[in-house]
């Protein structure tokens, strides 16, 4: 996901969608993740929100209810970093639901605040960002519907992740053969830096510069979304979003746009009518056109 570059702009003007099209946010009672229910709920899909806080999310409910956007929204704990919370979703989905339509991954941490780069919890960054993702994912595929029109993953991830952050050039060759990368490879590349992590010597071995844990989790993420878009070409599209500097907890507030407008570029993402829908695509939010840059 680091060549050549294209501007494109998604659209969902063409309505394919029903309230019995089924979309599934994770970490979704604040920030990008809550814009985006939202945003679906508004457009008339049916939405299961997810929050590793159970009271947080029954907050975000309360507030989805004031706005009158609750009636087609359901909530369950989720926490992707845990197994066994990951197999209460899947037992509670199946009680309620035949299949889903669109998986967002939105949960994510980061324990560093802006403009610090601690690797104090680089293993649990690691392990909710990239494994615990990945991990829901993998449980969450067999209830696909299985339409090559309709399923849909989007994965939220960063700029921080993409291949030209990565100066180590081993394991950037390892992530570059798209051809070859499988999910074997990419662990071995998380696990050299977290032995590097382990050894300090992280910040000369060529990893990101910036928020590096972070980045190591969202650059595992887009390769292994890569490897989902190889493998189920033709019946689930994966795409990744970046939806850059945005104003949310994690960023303290700051940015160049609100949790909404992203949310409304990553639902044009999620929703693209069939004939337009992309597989292997990096989508970055573009602060200069409104719109987005798409990277192959």
């Amino acid at each position: 996901m680091e060549s050549s570059t294209t501007r494109q702009q998604p659209s969902i003007s063409t309505k394919w969608w029903s309230k019995d099209t089924v979309a599934i946010v994770t970490g979704a009672n604040k920030g990008i993740g809550y814009a985006l229910v939202k945003r679906f709920a508004k457009l008339g899909l049916t939405v299961v929100l997810t929050a590793r806080d159970e009271s947080k999310g029954l907050e975000a409910m309360e507030s989805l209810k004031v706005l009158g956007l609750d009636h087609n929204v359901r909530f369950f704990q989720l926490d992707i970093s845990d197994p066994i919370s990951i197999s209460s979703f899947v037992t509670w989905f199946r009680s309620g639901f035949d299949s889903f339509d669109i998986l967002v991954n939105n949960a994510a941490i980061s324990f560093n605040p802006m403009g610090e780069n601690s690797m104090a919890y680089a293993d649990t960054v690691i392990g909710t960002n990239y494994y615990g993702s990945k991990q829901f994912t993998d449980a969450m595929l067999p209830l696909f519907r299985r339409s090559a029109s309709m399923s849909r993953i989007l994965n939220i991830s960063s700029r921080l992740g993409t291949l030209d952050k990565l100066k180590n050039t081993k394991m950037k060759a390892i992530l570059g053969d798209i051809e070859r990368l499988s999910e074997h490879q990419i662990e071995t590349v998380v696990n050299a830096f977290l032995q590097d992590v382990a050894e300090q010597r992280w910040m000369t071995a060529g990893w990101p510069e910036i928020w590096t844990d972070y980045s190591v989790s969202k650059l595992a993420l887009n390769a292994y979304s890569q490897v989902l878009a190889r493998r189920y070409e033709g019946l689930v599209s994966v795409n990744c979003f970046c939806p850059g500097f945005t104003q949310t907890s994690m960023t303290d507030g700051k940015g160049n746009h609100s949790a909404d407008d992203a949310a409304t570029m990553a639902a044009a993402i999620a929703l693209l009518p069939p004939r337009c829908l992309t597989t292997g695509k990096f989508y970055a939010a573009s602060t200069t056109n409104g719109g987005m840059i798409s990277k192959l």
